[in-house]
């Protein structure tokens, strides 16, 4: 699952936060979202307040920032790397809005995934 050696480390995230790989995978998806709403398409401008969707400007921001470092990844990147990347606000969000984060990937159109 990991190729960066660090399974313990990833198991300890896991059993803590009780997130599990496909949550991070909506969450890259989320923040590649919140980095470019449009999903790569260049046609039109998308303003998107956030707070719509339950997401804090500071959560929104630090998502932006992951999104942009990710933008071109599968939303299968490592979950210890996704959360070293996560402010402690981000993580409290994120553990409370797992289960949703499908919900607002939803909203906007399909993301060309390899």
């Amino acid at each position: 699952m990991n190729i960066h050696g660090n399974q313990e480390r990833v198991r300890e995230i896991q059993q803590v936060t009780g997130l599990r790989p496909t949550h991070f995978a909506d969450l890259v998806r989320v923040s590649q979202l919140i980095y470019d709403p449009r999903g790569g398409v260049s046609a039109t401008a998308l303003e998107v307040d956030w707070l719509e969707f339950d997401i804090p400007a500071g959560v929104a921001e630090n998502l932006r920032s992951l999104g942009q470092k990710y933008q071109y990844e599968s939303p299968h990147v490592d979950l210890d790397l996704v959360w070293d990347d996560l402010t402690p606000e981000t993580r409290s969000w994120f553990m409370a809005n797992k289960s949703i984060l499908w919900t607002i990937e939803e909203a906007f159109p399909a993301l060309d995934e390899d």
